[in-house]
């Protein structure tokens, strides 16, 4: 069997990631299980001050393989960021790495067509997602997606694969992926910040805050959506997990 020089070139990229994540535990290993410690958390800090730009180098390789590959969950990234560097910094490191590899998904699609999302990606699960009843509402395609990236669980690197194959604007693609995932990554990398000095208690109250404000919006916006697009949206995740 023929395979594809795309095929070769996941393999290739998926080696490289896993050989990079293997490395980054060794290298943090000793460490992180005394993160309780005031001085295993000064030793944390210093360990990754010394890796400087090839730190970064390295977790924007990983958010690559994350959005681009679709190997890895995106919340480890998320939360090794905010542990590296800090709620904020990591926040703003993830917003801006997201966007710059959802624009190069974005054009990339385009510009090579569906066999190149079909090489990447599961072809029945694209077509399923493409013929269901929700992606068919074309006037509302925007808020759906804003709508799936926004609620929690959502294969959300694989929505920008098929957001691309459908009739939005690159630009409002971008934004809705950037800025509608926000609160998934807010509530990750600040849990990392609070990872990274010991505290699992604060980290699991980020976590429970976020679904719930998540909640709280959903609800508003269900409340008041009289085409009942959002309750569609919230059936049809449902009927795919």
């Amino acid at each position: 069997m023929k395979i594809k020089k795309t095929q070769i070139f996941k393999i290739i990229l998926a080696i490289i990631v896993i050989t990079i994540c293997i490395g980054v535990i060794i290298y943090l290993m000793p460490i992180i299980k005394n993160l309780r410690t005031t001085d295993g958390q000064m030793e944390f800090k210093q360990k990754i001050d010394d890796l400087g730009f090839l730190g970064l180098l390295m977790l924007f390789g990983l958010q690559f393989a994350q959005i681009f590959l679709i190997i890895i969950p995106g919340e480890p990234i998320e939360i090794l960021a905010g542990m590296c560097y800090g709620g904020f910094g990591g926040l703003i490191f993830i917003t801006v790495s997201v966007a710059i590899l959802t624009t190069i998904i974005s054009f990339t699609v385009r510009k090579l067509g569906r066999n190149f999302v079909y090489d990447f990606c599961d072809q029945k699960q694209i077509e399923k997602f493409e013929k269901s009843k929700l992606m068919q509402n074309t006037e509302k395609l925007e808020f759906i997606m804003m709508l799936l990236f926004l609620i929690p669980g959502t294969p959300k690197d694989l929505l920008v694969y098929i957001g691309s194959l459908l009739p939005i604007k690159p630009l409002r693609l971008i934004l809705i992926s950037t800025f509608a995932r926000l609160p998934s990554v807010i509530s990750s990398t600040y849990a990392g910040e609070n990872l990274a000095v010991g505290d699992l208690k604060s980290s699991a109250i980020i976590y429970l805050v976020t679904f719930i404000i998540i909640g709280i919006i959903i609800f508003i916006v269900n409340k008041f959506d009289k085409s009942k697009i959002t309750e569609e949206t919230l059936k049809t995740i449902k009927k795919e997990k």
